[in-house]
């Protein structure tokens, strides 16, 4: 297969319209029945009146070498990568010790099905609920605002990437294309082809219920076994090697190799590695509201006529702005179509998140407007690893006490807060958020250099897509949880630093961000202990 780049074409397309392109380079022209496949589309959205799709085929041709030869010169013609996934180690036969992979959120959930698919049986340790029983849980603070601490947005089966708009792309460096086996195994889950080749892929929450599933059912099949409602408060520890976890209600599990897949709300086990002095260290993350316009003027000003074409979907946006202050201010998570979320997993704490489901039909264009904040922000002492945990929770809780003290979140629109003024009525735009807003001033919500960047960036935003700043928009609060506030660090073996077995992974252990990325990273460290055993097995 050869690959060619950079195709473009009119928005309206025919199905057939890549064929003439493609025999346009005489030495494609390997007659009518070409045979191509899309590996990518994508669209340039620059100028809203003349879209056009990007596409990336892979071509079929006879005589691939000599093709090759003759277009030698063309830039965007050359040999297809080979994406297929390849298994690094198979398990011994005589496994004396199954690896342990606490947490069964995207990252745990790959990290134990590669490990189970090479035959090492794994054992997950999950602290929340299988994932339908944990959606009703997570219905009941949104509403009936009753908070479960051990089952909501962040704790349970497929973790916070469950309860979210289901992105599934990533700007990491992916050479060996583990992304691809990624999205190969959410397809063969049940998620849409489609997200092998569109450039934003997406599931959305309901498919991802049903695909988790599908995956659990694997693991298990394969020999695994997987542990609902199994707190990890603790490792044993001897000469500087994990020898098993300690779990909440006193049982321990003997383990030689563990992955720690947590995702970065799990604070009461981060304190607890802590305390036992697994190596971490405090990292920067970001803080903000999420912002709701109608999806409508998102689509119009990014989409411009072609608003609604049914290839294109609900439009998105990325926004970054530097402010005078010295601060960063961009958007995060944005969810076309979507709805805001309570995403708090602490009882007295306001955490918001965006979510949206795969049709991304909903009324509103939510998104986090955040701002960079770095261990020297935190206040005492900045290089203590918890000191970003303690950062966050001041944080939630004042939003708590801003919204009423009843998981309702403060909200304000845009035009009051660029003026500094309280919020006593909505206008056009209704919130999403559930169990609901309470209107307010947020100028108290976050720290006074966050307060000032933003109301610094809302109008440049303005000026990139018109209505942004429009005056009824809402600001709903606080936005914490961009990333983990803490990394676990790990050696080039992939390790802890200070614990033998040991694997820390995913967006809690400070190596991810977002589901593809975690699920890369769960590949990695489960290819890592799949080696490591393989290697004991040889020198015992």
């Amino acid at each position: 297969m050869l690959r060619l780049t950079e195709l473009r074409l009119p928005i309206d397309h025919p199905p057939e319209a890549p064929l003439p392109p493609i025999a346009k380079r005489r030495p494609l022209a390997v007659a009518a029945r070409t045979l191509f496949a899309v590996f990518k589309r994508s669209y340039d959205a620059r100028k809203a009146a003349s879209l056009t799709f990007i596409y990336t085929l892979d071509v079929s041709v006879k005589n691939e070498a000599a093709v090759l030869k003759r277009l030698g010169k063309d830039r965007n013609i050359g040999p297809a990568p080979d994406t297929r996934y390849h298994f690094v180690a198979r398990a011994p036969e005589n496994l004396k010790s199954r690896p342990v992979v606490v947490g069964f959120g995207p990252c745990g959930i790959f990290a134990a099905l590669l490990l189970a698919q090479m035959g090492f049986k794994p054992i997950v340790l999950e602290r929340g609920k299988a994932v339908r029983e944990r959606t009703q849980d997570t219905w009941g603070l949104w509403r009936k605002n009753v908070l479960n601490p051990e089952s909501n947005v962040q704790f349970g089966e497929g973790g916070a990437g469950t309860f979210s708009d289901g992105k599934l792309y990533s700007q990491i460096k992916d050479p060996r294309h583990l992304g691809r086996k990624v999205l190969a195994e959410f397809v063969r889950c049940g998620a849409p082809e489609e997200i092998l080749y569109v450039a934003k892929p997406h599931i959305g929450t309901f498919r991802l219920v049903g695909m988790v599933e599908q995956m659990r059912a694997e693991i298990i099949a394969l020999g695994g076994e997987i542990r609902f409602q199994q707190r990890v408060v603790g490792l044993e520890i001897e000469k500087g090697a994990v020898r098993g976890v300690q779990l909440a209600d006193g049982e321990t599990i003997a383990a030689d190799h563990v992955v720690l897949a947590l995702g970065h709300s799990a604070r009461d086990t981060f304190e607890a590695l802590h305390a036992q002095g697994v190596f971490m260290e405090p990292k920067p993350f970001s803080v903000g509201f999420r912002i709701e316009h109608p999806q409508s003027l998102i689509d119009k000003a990014r989409l411009g006529p072609h608003a609604g074409n049914p290839l294109l979907g609900a439009a998105d946006y990325k926004l970054v702005h530097h402010a005078s202050n010295g601060r960063a201010v961009y958007s995060f998570c944005m969810c076309p179509g979507g709805t805001v979320v309570a995403a708090t997993s602490e009882p007295n704490r306001v955490v918001t998140n965006g979510m949206s489901q795969y049709s991304r039909n909903e009324r509103n264009a939510n998104a986090g407007i955040v701002v960079n904040v770095s261990p020297e922000d935190f206040g005492g002492d900045a290089e203590h690893p918890l000191a970003g945990i303690a950062f966050q929770r001041e944080l939630e809780s004042r939003a708590f006490e801003l919204g009423g003290g009843t998981y309702e979140a403060p909200a304000q629109l845009v035009g009051d807060f660029l003026a500094g003024k309280p919020s006593t009525q909505l206008g056009a735009v209704e919130p999403s958020y559930k169990p609901g807003v309470h209107l307010t001033d947020l100028a108290t919500a976050l720290p006074a250099y966050a307060i000032e960047a933003m109301r610094e960036a809302l109008p440049a935003f303005g000026r990139q897509i018109k209505g942004f700043d429009r005056a009824d928009a809402v600001l709903t609060g606080v936005e914490t949880r961009t990333s983990s506030p803490l990394r676990i660090t790990r050696g080039e073996d992939l390790q802890s630093l200070n614990v033998k077995g040991l694997y820390p992974a995913g967006e809690g252990a400070g190596y991810a961000g977002g589901i593809l990325s975690a699920g890369v990273d769960g590949i990695k460290v489960a290819e890592a202990v799949a080696l490591a055993i393989d290697a004991m097995s040889y020198n015992p």
